[in-house]
């Protein structure tokens, strides 16, 4: 007498759970569609704040610059101004002075720090063949400690004149860009590193020198055609 009871109340528990399954559907198709708006809305807002730090940053790297023109790289090494078109890839940024003159080249460069990636942007200047600013653009170094990177200032003011030099072969760097001991930098390619934030200190050194190890030498290969960029 029982059976037919308890069979009649399972088929009557399905209609329930197909409209949960058509709800929470219906729930996750609501949201997917406020993110992609959300997304499409705030894009254009996030672009233009990069763009911002971007220059913000290029001025304090190069500040004798006042007005920078993008630079990539063709597949035969020459360097030639970028594009409008041209999205993504390789960068350099040649700054020049009020008379046109080349002041220097920014250089965006990235490896790995204590927590994660670190990316930083160098200036170049080619006259004294040396880094002559530094600015992190992406840290999640530890508060406190190893974000002391982005402000402490004798750290940076290791990147005022750091020497770069290339080798007499002009490819490769004479002196590699060494991190040393707090009060021990006795060479202008060294790098004083932060109390606490040694791991830091050494990676911001060690992007560097991977960084012009490759880019200096592409530079200087290029040397008059971004002098001659007006």
């Amino acid at each position: 007498m029982t059976q037919p009871a308890t069979t009649s109340g399972r088929q009557g528990e399905a209609p329930g759970g197909a409209r949960m399954v058509v709800a929470m559907g219906g729930v996750g198709l609501i949201a997917a569609v406020l993110l992609v708006v959300t997304f499409q809305a705030t894009a254009p807002y996030i672009a233009q704040n990069r763009a911002d730090f971007l220059e913000r940053a290029l001025a304090e790297v190069l500040p004798e610059a006042t007005r920078r023109v993008a630079f990539t790289r063709t597949p035969d090494d020459r360097l030639v101004p970028v594009m409008a078109q041209d999205k993504e890839g390789f960068r350099l940024y040649a700054g020049y002075d009020e008379l046109g003159a080349l002041v220097g080249v920014a250089v965006e460069a990235q490896g790995q720090g204590f927590q994660d990636v670190l990316r930083i942007l160098y200036g170049y200047a080619p006259d004294c063949q040396c880094v002559v600013g530094m600015k992190v653009l992406e840290s999640k170094e530890t508060p406190g400690l190893g974000d002391k990177i982005e402000h402490d200032a004798a750290f940076r003011a290791n990147f005022e004149a750091l020497d770069v030099r290339l080798a007499p072969d002009q490819a490769r760097l004479l002196h590699p860009v060494e991190p040393v001991k707090k009060g021990s930098k006795a060479q202008p390619w060294q790098v004083e590193a932060i109390t606490g934030a040694t791991i830091s200190s050494k990676a911001i050194a060690a992007i560097i020198d991977q960084s012009a190890e490759a880019v200096v030498p592409l530079i200087h290969k290029n040397l008059s055609q971004l002098r001659e960029e007006r």
